[in-house]
């Protein structure tokens, strides 16, 4: 049992902190669905920017399962402490801290995976935010800026002597971004070796093969799923199932698939509104709908319509169509690679 703090999570599992994704109706499909733990979307950490639509939304914890954890982005450890100060203020439980976004807009304001150039700074915003907040902070990072200069064990063991409660890796470096060069399974094993806090391992685990191998190898205390749960938010409890019996289950009901689709989106239309939620909504059904008959025609549909109740209702018609063709989800089963040691 993974705990962080005075907090006990119900698995080893974990939905991403993934900016324009995971805001509060997707966190609680997630949870819905078997994670057993959520990250808000990044907040940045300077004052002037959170009273903005955007950072209004992320920061809209009502009704959310406990731990509430929010993650903070910046590189000045007194903002970066008031950020942490506010967003407890706010209901949050559990403060993060982002040095592993390795977009340009971020890192060209030192913030992110950026850090990792300086371990000094590293240091201070770690102990800034840990001694201006009585709830527990947890790091997510990368394992170096480039494959030349891993410093994934160092930064941990600062992490650890900094008083950070859980650290999660994601087996990259910065200059990998999201997809280029191999995941280091072995440089999250390593970190794993170095420090007593919980270790939880990211990067491209998109099966439930794939989760347990992962824990297997590492010797991580979770693993953190991301871009796989997009569109499959159901991977949770397929992942906690093949824990649990060592093989997969059947691919979910069309009708739960549905009906789990269409609360996301009354949530989701209820946190951004009439405009915003329309829109915003078109790649969560296209995430669902990628690979599901007939679903390029109906993305194609959807692009034309521009109120939240049409955009219901089709949505409705197109997997009520679906449910009658097909008792189960027709998807392709989960492919797994293996992790190279």
């Amino acid at each position: 049992m993974l705990r962080i703090g005075p907090y006990s999570l119900k698995n080893r599992l974990v939905i991403a902190p993934m900016a324009g994704v995971t805001d509060r109706p997707f966190r609680k499909l997630c949870r819905e669905f078997g994670a057993g733990h959520a990250v808000s979307e990044m907040l940045a950490s300077r004052p002037e920017l959170w009273q903005t639509p955007k950072s209004m939304w992320r920061m809209d914890f009502s009704h959310e399962a406990a731990p509430i954890a929010a993650q903070i982005a910046g590189s000045d450890p007194m903002m970066m402490a008031e950020a942490a100060r506010f967003n407890v203020s706010r209901g949050a439980q559990i403060i993060d801290i982002n040095m592993g976004c390795p977009k340009k807009k971020v890192c060209k304001v030192d913030a992110g995976s950026a850090l990792l150039r300086n371990e000094a700074l590293v240091q201070s915003i770690l102990e800034a935010v840990v001694n201006a907040v009585d709830v527990p902070v947890t790091l997510k990072t990368r394992t170096g800026w480039s494959p030349e200069h891993n410093n994934a064990v160092r930064i941990a063991q600062i992490a650890e002597n900094a008083g950070i409660g859980a650290l999660t890796l994601h087996g990259r470096t910065r200059a990998c971004g999201f997809e280029d060069g191999t995941v280091e399974y072995e440089s999250i094993k390593a970190v794993k070796a170095s420090v007593s806090i919980p270790v939880i391992a990211n990067g491209d685990i998109d099966s439930p093969q794939k989760a347990k191998a992962v824990l297997e190898y590492t010797k991580a205390d979770a693993v953190m799923i991301g871009r796989a749960a997009q569109g499959r938010p159901w991977i949770f409890r397929d992942t906690q199932h093949y824990f649990d019996h060592g093989e997969l289950p059947p691919a979910p009901e069309t009708r739960e698939v549905m009906s789990a689709l269409l609360s996301h989106l009354h949530d989701h239309y209820a946190l951004y509104g009439e405009y915003t939620g329309v829109r915003s909504a078109r790649k969560h059904i296209g995430w669902y709908t990628e690979t599901l008959p007939g679903g390029e025609d109906f993305r194609d549909q959807l692009n034309t319509i521009e109120s939240t109740a049409a955009q219901f209702a089709a949505v409705e018609t197109y997997f009520s169509q679906l449910a009658g063709a097909y008792e189960r989800l027709p998807v392709a089963n989960y492919t797994f690679s293996e992790v190279l040691h």
